[in-house]
């Protein structure tokens, strides 16, 4: 059972066959209180789908597959309960555009696990938790205080809504090329020449497993009247450990974007969107139904329940494996040598102030090759998928289905990618990320008119679309920058490496979009 992060008094019990150390907390500073353990034994939504597949119903209503009937490819793909259960809204099913029943009560039940104020299950990815965040704080004319290496959903949020990006360039480590959290002087330093600002923007922790001193960045943004809002796209387990770096809610800010469905378990496309005590969650559930699908799957918003479940009963437990794993792993693979499989060996208290070792994030560089040429040689030869490559990483995502045997597969294909296709790095390209220069907001760029010119001819322009390696989906270019020589050598260079680009209107991604007469 885990009541929390912030205890004063702990005990020790074994919880399992490893024998792991179990920290069950008795008392809490600032008046936190435990989940209920009782109740998150429920799941509403997946009890009330158990109950209507027993009902027989004769389905008049959508879809039109009518329980899988007309269309047997599906049912033998998916399977009978499966397409059984893709239903429409109903009475007995609640409907997620106003939850008043079982899909609320889930939502409630998913609030207490994550210590948030309310909770809303949703079925667009966390990119519709991250642009509703953001058009819930921002209006047009509005500005916001970002990373410049946030998701293109947060910038996309800022072409709907008009807000204006004040950008807090974050540092770079020389050495393996990542840009790092927001140093606290930084976010001063902008605050002040922006005090204007609605909102401060954080990612927590980026796609690398880097994380910003949370706790102070949400107290000056309310020291200055502005929201706080997180992206914890990959901080789903963050609430689950205590000695993992900590939560958005833990830290008051007012919203956070969960990805439940990359390290919490539930089916791809599920997230959910966590509210603070500040927020009005009416305002908020309007601002979520501009854009949200009125036919919302109850596959994705049981997997959300099941996994709610799963990890307040179980969440503890599983993610000290994960952390475990993900050490080992590093351990086994920065033996091997040339590769640089990073840590917490990083954090310096400033730009790093934590890292999550869930995060197994290697550098490949050393090696002489790409991250993206390790990622294609990982699948094509060993049958490995990670996550992503890059210019100059590779990360391999561990979360709670990962065996000890998959880490030894892993770790004996790097070990044989080093022997078999190492090269000399001397010729490789600077895998530094580039510092943006913002010229026009995002959404005057999108909306402006436009030439397609040759990619070699552009620098020196405005840029008028997305540019960018997927994943992570960081923009290399984001409408409204301005296009430099240094910035279409990386691209091309990416490209040339085998990194899916993806945004432009060519798909061969030889010319770009410009805006013209800029």
């Amino acid at each position: 059972m885990y009541y929390g992060k912030n205890c004063c008094f702990c005990c020790i019990v074994t919880i399992d066959k490893q024998v792991m150390d179990f920290i069950t907390c008795f008392y809490f500073l600032d008046e936190e209180k435990p989940m209920n353990i009782e109740k998150q034994k429920s799941a509403p939504v997946y009890e009330a789908l158990e109950r209507f597949r027993k009902q027989r119903v004769v389905p008049f209503d959508v879809p039109g597959h009518k329980r899988g009937r007309g269309n047997p490819e599906l049912v033998q793909l998916l399977g009978e309960k499966c397409v059984g259960i893709d239903v429409n809204s109903m009475k007995p099913l609640d409907n997620l555009c106003h939850p008043v029943s079982v899909i609320l009560e889930a939502e409630q039940l998913a609030a207490d696990a994550f210590g948030a104020a309310h909770a809303f299950f949703m079925v667009g990815g966390t990119t519709s938790s991250v642009q509703t965040m953001i058009l819930t704080a921002c209006k047009a004319g509005d500005k916001i205080i970002l990373p410049r290496n946030v998701h293109k959903s947060v910038i996309n949020a800022l072409v709907l809504c008009g807000a204006e990006p004040v950008y807090v360039n974050p540092d770079v480590d020389s050495h393996i090329g990542i840009a790092l959290g927001m140093e606290i002087s930084q976010v001063e330093r902008v605050i002040e020449e922006n005090p204007d600002a609605v909102a401060i923007f954080v990612n927590n922790p980026t796609y690398y497993g880097i994380c910003s001193d949370l706790r102070s960045i949400v107290k000056l943004a309310h020291d200055h009247g502005m929201l706080a809002l997180v992206d914890e796209a990959h901080g789903t387990h963050l609430y689950f450990h205590e000695n993992l770096p900590v939560s958005a809610m833990e830290a008051g800010a007012d919203m956070a974007a969960v990805s439940m469905h990359k390290s919490g378990g539930s089916l791809t496309q599920s997230s959910l969107l966590l509210l603070g005590e500040s927020m009005n969650m009416r305002y908020v559930e309007q601002i979520i139904n501009l854009t949200q699908t009125t036919s919302a799957s109850y596959l994705l918003l049981s997997s959300l329940d099941i996994s709610r479940r799963n990890l307040a009963l179980r969440g503890r437990e599983s993610f000290e494996k994960v952390s475990r794993m993900a050490e080992y792993a590093r351990e086994e693979i920065n033996s091997i040598g040339g590769y640089y499989a990073y840590g917490k060996d990083l954090v310096n208290g400033s730009s790093i102030y934590d890292y999550d070792v869930t995060k197994l994030s290697i550098y490949t560089r050393d090696i002489g090759l790409t991250g993206i040429e390790v990622y294609d040689l990982l699948r094509d030869e060993y049958d490995i998928q990670i996550e992503f490559g890059d210019i100059g990483n590779i990360l391999a995502y561990i979360s709670i289905g990962d065996r000890i045997q998959d880490i030894e597969r892993l770790v004996g294909a790097l070990e044989d990618i080093k022997r078999l296709y190492s090269r000399d790095k001397s010729m490789m390209h600077n895998a530094e990320y580039i510092s943006p220069i913002v010229a026009i907001t995002p959404q005057k760029a999108f909306y402006s008119e436009k030439e397609l010119l040759p990619i070699r001819e552009t620098a020196g322009r405005i840029c008028g679309e997305f540019v960018m390696c997927y994943p992570p989906g960081i923009p290399i270019l984001a409408p409204g920058e301005m296009i430099t020589a240094e910035i279409v050598d990386y691209i091309l260079y990416a490209k040339e490496k085998g990194c899916s680009m993806q945004g432009p209107e060519d798909p061969e991604l030889e010319k770009l979009n410009v805006l013209k007469g800029e």
